[in-house]
């Protein structure tokens, strides 16, 4: 018989003895949830894999940009590109791992290929003759042919293979032939790479961003909002929800599953991460139940604040932005909670780092605590240093 009680103590940050104890012993690591999308995480990722096996990472899925736009659009499916770049971040790098797997999985075609080469090159990966293929030891190479079979099987015609990435193709032709289920894919290839940690997209939907602006204009699009692939936006972004398409901007409501509510509960330690604010942060807690399950836990809830400039976040302060995620969580309760059962903590960096205007004061005022805290070096520069955070994460989740 076990029971549950909750406790409070002061935490010193970073933590010595545990996180050496972390270093020593990752594979009993604590469970620390991120939610989070795009690449600002990857060098976290494949650091924070030294204290933690156990790292949980919800995946934004919302994605309509880059070349998993041809895959979302050719089968109708959530986007897989983020998701496949946590895995491979994740990937057991060491000579316990599967490099063969991890140098296919990382693999991306050249975008000035000739198209005709590139589905021939398809075809000898399928035949398991190409390089890349037949370095893949068995029973695993047979898994990939399979996956790359089954993806060249439902690939339309005049499919565009410039830019594509491997681990791509291999998620999408499992995807597409096994009942369009993300997780069970995802949970082969965690297997095939090592994964150390769980990946998975916060809901399997397809389904897209549309953000209403200050100046009453819509966009329609993650692509469209990020500041990459197009000129940043001009006026600040006032809402944001998801649709059923690009083409169709009104609102849908898409809902998490029971599996991605238990690892929430489940976590020592929920973070909301640097970057891209509204497309790789706020998205992930648009779909309903993640407000809420973040609301039953008992565990401390941080923010790391961006330490460089979003192009998402035009005009606003840190201290806006903590009040924008507060409001974001709140619209998915059920009842209403202190704001501290959503988020306890902010972390700044106010030596070392660029941020926007703080406004601190703004944070306080809502029972949060500001935590400011050493988290650069000089090889970081004016960038998150990957070790001094992950350290600072283990001390607070354990």
């Amino acid at each position: 018989m076990t029971v549950e009680i909750t406790l409070r103590h002061r935490c010193r940050l970073p933590n010595p003895v545990a996180v050496e104890r972390c270093l020593r012993l990752p594979e009993l690591g604590p469970r620390i949830l991120f939610f989070s999308g795009g690449t600002a995480l990857k060098k976290l990722s494949r650091t924070l894999k030294r204290y933690t096996h156990h790292s949980i990472h919800l995946i934004t899925p919302f994605d309509s940009g880059g070349s998993s736009a041809a895959l979302r659009r050719a089968f109708r499916m959530l986007s897989i590109g983020d998701l496949r770049n946590r895995l491979v971040a994740l990937a057991d790098e060491t000579v316990h791992g599967n490099p063969e797997i991890y140098a296919l999985f990382s693999h991306r075609f050249a975008k000035d290929a000739d198209p005709i080469e590139l589905g021939q090159r398809l075809e000898r990966m399928i035949a398991g003759t190409d390089p890349l293929v037949a370095a893949v030891p068995e029973p695993m190479r047979q898994i990939i042919k399979t996956h790359l079979r089954l993806f060249g099987e439902k690939m339309p015609a005049g499919f565009d293979l410039r830019g594509a990435s491997i681990g791509n193709l291999l998620l999408a032709g499992g995807y597409v032939n096994n009942a369009r289920d993300i997780d069970s894919v995802s949970f082969l290839f965690s297997k095939l790479l090592n994964v150390r940690g769980v990946v998975r997209a916060t809901c399997d939907a397809h389904v897209h961003l549309a953000a209403e602006l200050e100046d009453g204009s819509l966009v329609v699009g993650q692509h469209l909002m990020t500041g990459k692939e197009v000129p940043p936006l001009t006026s600040p972004i006032a809402d944001m929800y998801l649709v059923s398409s690009l083409d169709d901007p009104e609102p849908v409501s898409v809902a998490i599953e029971e599996e991605v509510a238990a690892l929430i509960l489940d976590a020592d330690l929920i973070v909301y991460p640097m970057g891209s604010f509204y497309t790789s942060i706020l998205a992930n807690l648009l779909p309903s139940g993640v407000g809420q399950a973040i609301a039953e836990t008992n565990v401390p809830k941080i923010f790391i604040a961006n330490a460089t400039g979003d192009p998402e976040m035009l005009g606003m302060t840190v201290g806006q932005s903590v009040e924008r995620l507060v409001q974001t969580l709140q619209r998915d309760l059920l009842a209403p909670v202190p704001v501290g059962q959503l988020l306890q903590y902010v972390l700044v960096d106010t030596q070392g780092s660029m941020y926007p205007e703080l406004e601190l004061e703004r944070i306080e005022a809502l029972g949060i605590e500001v935590v400011d805290a050493p988290l650069t070096t000089d090889r970081s520069g004016r960038k998150l240093d990957a070790t001094l955070l992950s350290e600072l994460l283990v001390s607070l989740a354990t």
